[in-house]
């Protein structure tokens, strides 16, 4: 796993060095872990999936495909307002589905790197 990669399994993050994870990081994954809830944890690794293989097929670029699944456009777009998640209306990842790229790109987007 990347130095500056962490993945949230089912609602737990996992990183193998966490010196970076800041508020925001925490943030993100915690806007993940709502998504999961509500599609019930595995239809979400599912619907994650397909995304990223229609998206890798759309943008033939790893990292533009997964910086376009709806859930990380949702979590990157919201990662920084630390009110968004109590404030977040159930399945609001349905309004990131849009096809155009993603404009704003998070300071601690990951690098894919294979450090």
């Amino acid at each position: 796993m990347p130095k500056r990669y962490c993945m949230n399994l089912f609602g737990s993050i996992w990183a193998r060095d966490t010196s970076w994870i800041d508020t925001f990081v925490i943030n993100h994954e915690r806007i993940h872990t709502a998504q999961m809830k509500e599609l019930l944890f595995i239809p979400f690794y599912v619907w994650y999936l397909i995304e990223w293989l229609i998206r890798l097929l759309q943008y033939r670029n790893w990292n533009k495909a997964y910086r376009n699944i709806s859930f990380e456009r949702e979590a990157y777009s919201n990662d920084h307002n630390l009110s968004y998640l109590p404030n977040r209306r159930p399945f609001s990842s349905l309004k990131y589905l849009k096809i155009n790229n993603v404009r704003k790109h998070a300071p601690h987007a990951p690098h894919f790197d294979k450090n």
